[in-house]
């Protein structure tokens, strides 16, 4: 159930409605809109009595909700989310694109740094590297951990980068947690359901990865986890999905991205890196995930690929990130998108 307030409803009306539903036993949800005020209802298992509830001040209409991803759902919000950062003008969602780059993993403070500085020298406003790494093989590299996130905590001091990094499960959450500006649920733990109720009540942006054979209903209902616990900032990445194709890493669904704008209000980024696993494969389809509608890019950059402690051959060189900005800058006008950047210095490839 939606409850729609009228757009004059005030602050006090608006808390004597969530009261209300509390009262009675259920969950109340409101998402402010440039409009007015919808307060979703969750925990009910039949209809709610209507009656009750238009009878309230400042209730505009009482709507029941189709789908059962209520929350992500644009019958809940009309608007799109637009996910901001304090103390910066970086932002996820809305007019302005957003890239996310770096490294898979931190393998060490000078490669961090490195890295860091080249991507931010390009424009990028997010920096993302992996501190614990869910490998394929017990025996590869797992990732630095906490020594990880303090050289990521260091990067965003030098360089302003909001910092994006993968939560593996409940411990390292609360970790990731204190130190980045993003928390990344990758795709294997999409239906990790503890991971992303316990995710869901921390008041720090969420990155949700499209689970490896997800469908659409299952990648927004794994949202749906996360924003029923109270945390409304989830951005969804696309990443690819297994088929049986051979010539790529994985299948990159861009046809997702105008799915999920039709049904959903949360940002979409697309990650092309491993949604090809081929370094020569990412800028064609960060290209193609912009002239899409896509919010933003997810791309791996590593100064020295082939030295790489993870994922290095679908990793690009800094001077491909940077020549994928000059690309991307110019497609965003085309699709009413605009690509914020710093100062453009041109970097040779490692």
């Amino acid at each position: 159930m939606l409850v729609v307030m009228k757009a004059q409803a005030t602050p006090e009306e608006i808390q004597a409605v969530c009261e209300h539903i509390e009262q009675l036993g259920f969950r109340a949800h409101p998402l402010p809109g440039a409009q007015r005020t919808a307060i979703g209802i969750t925990g009910n298992q039949g209809e709610v009595d209507r009656g009750n509830l238009e009878a309230l001040s400042g209730v505009a209409e009482v709507i029941r909700v189709s789908k059962p991803y209520k929350l992500a759902s644009r019958d809940v919000k009309e608007e799109d989310t637009v996910i901001r950062f304090a103390g910066t003008d970086a932002a996820i969602g809305g007019r302005d694109l957003a890239i996310i780059a770096g490294p898979c993993a931190i393998e060490n403070r000078d490669q961090a740094f490195a890295i860091a500085e080249q991507v931010a020298a390009a424009g990028a406003q997010f920096f993302r590297g992996g501190a614990y790494k869910p490998r394929t093989s017990p025996y590869a590299f797992q990732g630095l951990g906490v020594e990880a996130l303090r050289i990521m905590a260091d990067i965003r001091f030098r360089y302003g980068l909001r910092i994006v990094t993968e939560a593996i499960d409940n411990e390292s959450l609360d970790r990731v947690a204190e130190y980045a500006d993003v928390i990344q649920i990758g795709a294997r733990n999409m239906q990790n359901f503890s991971l992303l109720k316990r995710a869901g009540k921390l008041r720090k942006p969420v990155l949700l990865k499209r689970g490896l054979s997800a469908t659409l209903d299952e990648f927004l209902m794994a949202a749906e986890y996360i924003m029923s616990e109270g945390n409304y900032e989830v951005i969804l990445c696309e990443r690819g999905v297994r088929t049986f194709a051979d010539h790529a890493r994985n299948t990159l669904d861009l046809s997702i991205v105008p799915a999920v704008q039709r049904l959903s209000h949360l940002p979409i980024l697309v990650d092309p890196s491993h949604g090809t696993g081929r370094r020569d494969s990412v800028l064609p389809m960060a290209r193609a995930a912009v002239a899409t509608g896509a919010d933003g890019v997810l791309v791996e950059v590593h100064h020295q690929p082939d030295k790489a402690l993870s994922d290095g051959p679908q990793s690009i060189y800094p001077d491909q990130f940077v020549r994928m900005m000059d690309e991307i800058e110019q497609i965003a006008p085309v699709v009413g998108r605009h690509l914020p950047r710093g100062i453009h210095i041109e970097i040779a490839a490692g």
